[in-house]
């Protein structure tokens, strides 16, 4: 069974993460830039663990530079969202590969984003937003100018603020300054957790940051009490299966616990997280899940549905995403 003309919502994608490595290694030949030890034989991203994803991840996006990079990047990026049905999704973009966190800087990339969003818009009917994203890794004065960037290009377009990067480097707290003048901003968070960090870590994010959605927090299954507790908070969390699988988490998908946390009534929705390092596609975690649980289109549409409510988008926009899914 193919889900592939299934209606989607993506709300957990890294914009340079889901670059094809065919855009990248294209980029790098016009701009004479030898990267090739980021790929397989295959073509395909090579990384051996979740640290040395990071270090290819980051040699990889490089050869992103200028605005007009971001734009094709962006074209490349919905092209193959749409292909797999994605009709909404929510990326996030790092004020740090896109102009060094100088706010200037960052409307130009932000404004060549958009500009190609809406020409996809056009072209594939896949609706994009933004979440800023600050990296975790490099450290929490570098957050605040990532929070001062989303600040001051907060609107219909960029929705959100979040945080990526290294989990196992310091704790959610000590980035509480930057996640406050997002708040300030009107915008709504959201923060990787329950990945590599455990289940704590979700416990940070909730407790020190008071997010609205956590980016995996799959963990949070080895703690009874914090699963109830999402429950009664109804937060949401932004599920990458294959990811998780990919990077070791988990033996297989129907080792995941994304089946125990929705039984529980915890809000889970489904991403592809960095798709084409992981070799993955929204088509495929669909198929994944129907192969390991049985999922068939009701499922998938109730998964669907409760992430369009838990996007962060304006609520003509959510309006939208959701007559597109209850016409299917």
């Amino acid at each position: 069974m193919s889900f592939v003309d299934l209606p989607k919502v993506e709300l957990h994608l890294h914009h340079e993460g889901a670059a094809p490595p065919a855009f990248i290694r294209q980029l790098a030949f016009e701009k004479k830039v030898d990267i090739s030890k980021v790929f397989d034989t295959d073509g395909g991203y090579a990384f051996r663990d979740f640290a040395h994803f990071l270090s290819v991840y980051e040699a990889a996006t490089s050869v992103l530079k200028t605005p007009d990079d971001y734009a094709r990047l962006t074209r490349a990026v919905l092209e193959e969202s749409a292909a797999n049905g994605v009709i909404y999704c929510e990326s996030f973009i790092s004020p740090d590969f896109c102009g060094g966190g100088d706010v200037g800087a960052w409307k130009e990339y932000l404004t060549a984003i958009q500009e190609a969003a809406a020409k996809a818009e056009r072209d594939l009917g896949i609706t994009l937003r933004g979440i800023v994203t600050c990296i975790r890794h490099f450290g929490p004065d570098l957050a605040k100018r990532a929070a001062l960037c989303a600040a001051e290009t907060a609107g219909d377009w960029i929705v959100g603020f979040g945080m990526g990067g290294d989990e196992t480097r310091g704790h959610q707290g000590d980035f509480a300054y930057a996640f406050d003048m997002a708040r300030e901003a009107r915008l709504q968070l959201t923060t990787h957790a329950g990945e590599f960090g455990g289940p704590q870590s979700v416990r940070e994010a909730l407790n020190d940051l008071n997010v609205a959605r956590i980016g995996h927090g799959v963990r949070a299954i080895e703690d009874p009490a914090l699963v109830q507790e999402l429950v009664a908070r109804q937060v949401t969390l932004e599920v990458c299966p294959v990811s998780n699988v990919v990077l070791g988490l988990y033996r297989d998908v129907a080792a995941h616990p994304i089946k125990k946390l929705r039984d529980a009534g915890v809000r889970v929705t489904v991403s592809t997280d960095d798709p084409p390092f992981f070799k993955t596609t929204m088509t495929r975690e669909y198929e994944a899940l129907n192969w390991a649980y049985g999922w068939d289109e009701v499922d998938f549409l109730a998964l669907n549905k409760t992430a369009a409510e838990a996007a962060f988008c304006d609520e003509a926009t959510r309006a939208r995403v959701l007559k597109k899914l209850e016409s299917t």
